[in-house]
């Protein structure tokens, strides 16, 4: 039962190829990823062999400590992530549980992530090669790290698997888990600067997790080739002990989970309320201005994307601040517009099934986007407005408001024009309505990638006359060309927007079963 599990799983996998080519793409740019990060922690495992033991364990403690927590705590902040072998599916099959266990938790190394880490895990035993019993002691270790890296990932889905079946808890943490790895650069800044001062805190930090279930596994060997035999006994105790109780409560968990599996229960509400629909004309670009705008509002994965422009905003302030120029802070209005304009090309790809009602409806493309414009602009504009003025009235430079004005809302409408375009042509796998704003769907990652950087570029070479009289304002001070620049960005932006809604429509009428089809099927 074991080995069909395995089988399974890597089914399962050789299937997903077999979607499109752009499966294989994503998952060649994944394995490229991970064979660099596999690559560069060899490096830094080697340059550990060679230097002192001392520094090497707590090198080793500290790593290996972030890759338990790591592995326990994405699964619950990424509570859409996609498990190819979710248990929730072995409900109704009298699949034995030892073998049921044996099988999840070996099949959680068949991926890039396990195979990375097994590997590193692996490799570290080689960094006491001096040492041929910390060799062997490191060999063991790692592979009790591994799987409690694996099992403590299954035991955090298994507990959190009640809060996961709400739509509630899987938005909210999906939304949570980008805010630390959009601040990771503040955060590393933060913690680099409270350390460097105190020499000694990382390796008495080091010493500390040795003794917690987090880092005693890693820092066995290093016990052993320091000679301390007493200390590495205890610390492979501990580990073991806490990974027998991991296993023992995914086992309990995992039983609960198999005979009362969760529910989604539809919530009752109370009818009489249009919301947006009440406060738009009964038109065809009134409903779909509407209906967008409480996407907007209330999708999680548009959220997503909202809350990731104040997350840049804060990483630019902190650019500022540690070594950057005054100009660094006037660049987030035409940031932020040239992202909620770009936003604008997944909102078809969002619909997905419901993109039919635009279809059966006969509404035009050009009430279509037309539609989606004003929804996006509702909020989109005063949002623009706000982060072009405010840091320049903060530094004191209103005499570029005129320039940074007139880029800002080229960008946003020109941006909203051709998002018109794009999205009526092309599209690209985002994540399903109900699951994880962030979850990347296998495969989709090249030729996602490759639609946004292509959009982005495109957005700033149509806006390149704005941007030329934005340059040749700055360098020269005159006045004059400052509200050139903002009368260009105003007619360019609107110019551009109107053929944008026009062309759009143009080809949205012409290919609306098509484009049906792409959103709903190559998923």
């Amino acid at each position: 039962m074991v080995a069909h599990l395995l089988r399974l799983k890597l089914t399962l996998l050789r299937n997903s190829l077999r979607r499109s080519p752009w499966q294989i793409v994503g998952i060649v740019f994944g394995a490229l990823y991970g064979i660099s990060i596999l690559v560069l922690l060899l490096g830094g495992l080697f340059f550990l062999s060679t230097t002192d033991p001392e520094l090497a364990r707590t090198a080793t403690v500290l790593a290996g400590a972030a890759a338990v927590l790591g592995w326990a705590l994405i699964p619950i902040l990424a509570a859409g992530v996609d498990l190819t072998l979710d248990p929730a599916r072995f409900v109704t099959f009298a699949v034995p549980l030892p073998q049921l266990l044996a099988g999840l938790a070996l099949g959680g190394l068949i991926g890039i992530p396990g195979v990375v880490t097994l590997l590193a895990a692996l490799a570290s035993a080689a960094v006491w090669w001096r040492s041929p019993a910390a060799v062997a002691a490191g060999l063991l270790s790692a592979l009790i790290a591994v799987f409690t890296c694996v099992i403590a990932a299954r035991v955090t889905v298994a507990a959190s698997t009640s809060l996961a079946s709400s739509r509630r808890f899987k938005d909210v943490s999906g939304l949570v888990a980008i805010i630390p790895l959009m601040l990771l650069g503040p955060i590393i800044g933060g913690i680099t600067s409270g350390v460097s001062g105190a020499g000694d805190y990382l390796p008495s930090l080091a010493r500390t997790l040795s003794w917690t279930p987090l880092g005693a596994a890693w820092a066995v060997p290093g016990d052993v080739a320091l000679g301390q035999w007493g200390t590495a006994a205890a610390k492979l105790v501990i580990a073991v002990v806490f990974l027998v109780l991991l296993v023992w409560a995914w086992k309990v968990l995992l039983s609960r989970a198999l005979v009362t599996p969760p529910h989604n229960a539809g919530a009752r509400r109370k009818g009489g309320k249009l919301g947006f629909f009440a406060m738009f004309p009964a038109t065809p670009t009134g409903a779909v201005a509407a209906r967008a705008l409480t996407y907007w509002i209330r999708d999680p994965r548009y959220g997503a994307s909202l809350l990731i422009i104040p997350l840049l905003v804060v990483v630019l302030l902190f650019v500022n601040n540690t070594g950057g120029t005054p100009v660094v802070p006037l660049l987030i209005g035409p940031l932020v517009a040239l992202l909620l304009a770009f936003g604008l090309s997944a909102d078809v790809a969002y619909d997905n099934t419901a993109f039919a009602l635009h279809i059966s409806t006969g509404v035009s493309g050009a009430a279509d986007r037309a539609g989606r414009v004003i929804a996006c602009a509702v909020f989109g504009v005063p949002t623009v407005l706000l982060a072009t003025v405010l840091p320049c009235v903060l530094l004191g430079e209103t005499g570029l408001l005129p320039v940074l004005l007139g880029v800002s809302l080229a960008l946003l409408l020109s941006g909203l024009g051709l998002s018109s375009v794009v999205s009526a042509r092309y599209t690209y796998n985002v994540p399903l309505p109900g699951e994880n704003a962030f979850k990347t769907p296998p495969g989709s990652g090249g030729r996602t990638a490759l639609v946004q950087g292509l959009g982005m570029l495109a957005q700033l070479v149509i806006v390149l006359p704005v941007l030329a009289l934005a340059v040749a304002a700055v360098v020269t001070g005159s006045a004059l060309l400052s509200w050139l620049t903002l009368a260009a960005g105003v007619l360019l932006g609107a110019g551009l927007l109107l053929a944008g809604i026009r062309i759009g429509g143009r080809w949205m009428d012409r290919r609306a079963p098509e484009l049906l089809v792409a959103v709903t099927v190559n998923k």
